[in-house]
This record gives C-alpha cells, structure tokens and sequence, in this order.
C-alpha cells in the first residue's frame, strides 16, 4: 500500500543511450519506500483487518482526560497520557496510525496511508470510531491531515527541536493491527537518509533514527520522549531480513509541523525544484559511462526547462558540492534540497569530463504532480 512517491525530478524525454538505460534502471519501483541493496520496507499501513466486533457506534464529545502528571522517564503514565493522542486509521487497504494536531478533530499521518482515499475511519483509545476526511497531503514529505468527525480532542506539544542521541524514545501506534501499542528504545542517529531511496522516493531524508521497534501500522503515528512531547512521526524501518536489528526513522516533529502549517495555509507546502534526477555515481558506472570522477551524484536525467537545465547542467554531469557541502549520495543532495526554498540561488561544483565548473542554480517551486 505504499506505491512510489516519484523521483526527484522527472526527465524531458525518454532516455536512449548507455546514461539513459542506467536512468531506467533507476526507475524501477522497489518495495514502498526505498531501494537500498536489500531495500528497506515502509512503514506503511497494514494489510491486518481489525479484530472482528471493533467497529463501534459514534458518540459526541470529548475524548476523557484522564492523564495524570507523569515524572520524565514514568514510562507508564506517559503512554497512558499520550494513548488519547494517537489513533488508528482504517482504510480500505489497510491501516495505519495518526496523531491528533488540534483538538478540533485534525490528524496529523502519513500521506502513504491515507493514499487515493478521500475517506477514512478514524479509532481512538477509549473505544470511539468515526469518519475522517482526508483533508490536505503531500507526497514529497510523506505527511498528510485527515479531518475527523469529533472534536475535543488531546492535541500534544510538538518539540521544536532535535532530540539528542541516546534520549529515550517511545513509539506508539498500531503496528500489524495491535492497536494502542507501545515499543520503547533510543534515539539512535539524525539527519538519516534511506540508502538507495532516492531512485523512487522524495520522503526519506533527513530523518530521526531510533531503535524503538517499529512494524507496517506504525505509519503517521507518535514518537514520543520521555516528557511526553511528540519529536517524531513514524516513517520506516529497515527489516530483519536486510540484516537490521530495531533501525527505525521518523520525520522529525519540527518538519511535521512546519508542512501541516503550510498544508492548513492553502492545501500545498513549497518545496525547492531543481529539475533533475540524481543517481548513484559507483566505480561500475563511472567506468561505463567513461566518467573520471570518484565521488558525487550523477545527473541521470535532466530538465531542459527546469532550473538545472536552464543553468547549463547536462545528463551525465557529475555534481560534486552543493554550497560547499560535499554531495556524496543522491540522498544527500535531497536532503541539502529539503533545507532551500523556492527562489533560492545555490552554487554547484559539477565535473563534466575532464573539467570541473561552477553551476549557479535559481531553484523553483516544485511543480504539481
């Protein structure tokens, strides 16, 4: 249920050459969310039907407060104070978690879970299920706000800032259908890019690490510290079959809350356009390709009318630098991307056979679609 949310940018024409065969290898779909050797899986929403008699009558009012103050790391009484917050969303595929952005009903979650849905069913932890209404997305952050029928509702503080690696870490959530469920662990790394996730992915940059256990129903759920403050929203997780052991990530809070804002605003949140789609510069496609460069991100495909091809990049062009940051994934350029905004004038150091030239690129607003 988590198809592919498009590449970085999309090419002109179709590709016919040695670079255009390594740009539709690129191109093929891997599972959900990422293509990394083994790819990791998304934390997408699960296939589980729910237990059978859930499905509840509606009622009015307000979810009870019963939350209790709970001492930092009384890891109890913060799951039984956050558990109104977070809720289950059923669709017609599956299902997946959210959490509650504003006491008038608005649910923060995933775009993948509520994707080609217009209506949800929304549970809460005492029992209560209603109709939502997917009310704004988008796909390039993976987030989106889903409108449910009740209001009242337990709207937790968003942390502002990055947690610190090694600070504890709750997830909450309905992974596999196991609803209002909690996994407990650290916050493992920041700023974590999906390897190989560019090639069909925009989402899965820089992300929270955590080793909290997350499963498929995760999705759009809470990551929680031990102050009971939101400083994620469930994203992915690498499977044990790659050979991971408990690598989850989250958008951060801070992100969450910034494109909610913006998708509240006027239904669209403005991400930077650079008008091509990267690849992975290893030694095999340099050698084959007859590229003299050992480090970088391939310009698989460019838009002739788009900021990159207006400023003279080329396919088969290597990017170096962005900005003087060294760009060393197609991941990291994605990630130094989701930090610009529409108008911004970067500067590029791009290796073009033998030589090396300065690129600057006035970037765009990402187009629709």
């Amino acid at each position: 249920m988590s198809p592919s949310n498009g590449h970085e940018l999309s090419c002109a024409t179709r590709p016919r050459t040695a670079l255009g065969a390594l740009l539709l290898a690129a191109a093929v779909s891997v599972s959900g969310c990422t293509g990394s050797p083994t790819p990791p899986e998304p934390n997408e929403s699960s296939p589980t039907a729910p237990p059978a008699g859930t499905t509840q009558t509606p009622r009015p009012g307000p979810v009870p407060d019963n939350s209790a103050p709970a001492a930092a790391g009384d890891i109890p009484q913060l799951v039984e104070n956050l558990a109104p917050s977070v809720v289950t969303i059923f669709t017609e595929g599956g299902l997946g978690s959210g959490v509650v952005y504003s006491e008038d009903g608005l649910i923060l979650t995933n775009e993948h879970v509520i994707r080609g849905e217009t209506t949800v069913q929304v549970a809460f932890a005492d029992g209560q299920r209603v109709e939502g209404t997917v009310r704004a997305t988008d796909p390039v952050t993976d987030l989106a706000l889903v409108q449910a029928n009740r209001t009242g509702l337990p709207k937790p503080t968003y942390q502002a800032t990055l947690p610190k690696v090694g600070e504890g870490a709750i997830v909450l959530g309905s992974p596999l259908g196991f609803e209002n469920t909690a996994t407990a662990g650290i916050i493992s790394g920041l700023h974590r890019a999906i390897p190989g996730s560019a090639s069909n992915s925009l989402s899965l940059v820089d992300l929270i690490q955590t080793d909290a256990p997350i499963s498929p129903g995760n999705s759009g759920g809470a990551v929680i510290n031990m102050r009971g403050e939101v400083i994620g929203i469930s994203e992915a997780y690498i499977p044990p079959q790659a050979g991971a052991v408990s690598l989850g990530f989250a958008i951060p809070a801070a992100t969450a809350v910034e494109v909610a804002e913006e998708l509240l605003a006027d239904g669209t949140a403005e991400h930077a356009y650079l008008g091509l789609t990267p690849g992975e510069l290893t030694p095999q496609i340099a050698g084959q390709l007859g590229i003299a460069a050992d480090r970088g991100v391939l310009a698989l495909s460019v838009d002739q009318d788009g900021p990159a091809g207006k400023a003279g990049i080329r396919p088969g062009d290597v990017l170096e630098s962005m900005e003087s940051v060294e760009l060393t994934t197609p991941e990291k350029l994605l990630s130094e991307l989701r930090n610009r905004n529409p108008g911004d004038t970067v500067g590029f150091k791009v290796k073009r056979d033998d030589q090396r030239v300065d690129v600057k690129v006035e970037l765009t607003e990402r187009p629709a679609g």
